[in-house]
């Protein structure tokens, strides 16, 4: 065989198995997005505690050994819808920082659509979801790990480093620091709210003030405040 046939059939083969590791990819991303959906079904109709991992692996027509490929608990399914349930929030802060913008606006729309999509969750469900939130990041703590690591979850983090990048935020200010205590207000605001304790008030109106006058107060005391404390490896 010559050598240009030789690399043809090469590049056969080399494409052939880049397919082949696409359509898994797509498939493995299916089977995990099958699971997700359908414990989100089960938890929003027979509760998180009462719903077990082989029903939604019934549900989802899986074996509990591919569930426990892709999720180590329950509970890692558990955070993993709620990141899957922050989609839309933060589709909307990109779409509307794609042009002129005031940061404040944009994080009370962006909690308006968030508080449209946990409306169609059980109270139940969504204390459950922040507390479980707390419990990750502590893990993460602990053990360690790299901010990134527990940081993905924090809705606000990329919207404030894209706000600092176009100059609405001051250039020196901690915006990893300040997504975690917004990532703190947002959470507490979501189990008081579940739990009925604003009564009249709306989810977006309170919380919204709560983060907003945080950031500002934030930025404003920037140059006295002191730096947060971080632990060497995490």
């Amino acid at each position: 065989m010559s050598g240009e046939r030789m690399k043809k059939s090469a590049d056969k083969d080399a494409d052939q198995s880049q397919r082949r590791a696409s359509l898994a990819q797509a498939r493995s991303r299916e089977t995990k997005h099958a699971l997700l959906q359908a414990a989100i079904a089960l938890w929003r109709t027979k509760g998180f505690a009462d719903t077990t991992v082989a029903d939604i692996c019934q549900a989802a027509g899986v074996s509990k050994a591919l569930f426990y490929f892709y999720f180590s608990r329950k509970e890692d399914a558990l955070l993993e819808a709620g990141l899957l349930s922050t989609r839309d929030a933060r589709n909307k802060w990109r779409e509307l920082v794609a042009g002129p913008y005031e940061l404040p606006d944009v994080i009370v729309q962006v909690l308006a659509v968030l508080e449209r999509t946990m409306r169609r969750n059980p109270p139940e469900l969504l204390i459950h979801t922040t507390l479980e939130g707390y419990r990750a990041e502590q893990r993460a703590l602990a053990e360690r790990r790299p901010h990134e690591h527990h940081a993905t979850r924090f809705l606000f983090l990329g919207l404030l480093q894209r706000a600092q990048a176009d100059g609405k935020l001051p250039a020196g200010l901690d915006v990893l620091h300040l997504a975690r205590v917004a990532q703190t207000l947002l959470e507490t605001g979501t189990r008081h709210w579940a739990a009925g304790e604003y009564g009249e008030l709306g989810f977006t109106e309170v919380v919204g003030h709560d983060i907003n006058a945080f950031i500002a107060g934030y930025s404003r005391t920037r140059e006295t405040a002191p730096a947060p404390v971080r632990r060497s490896g995490s």
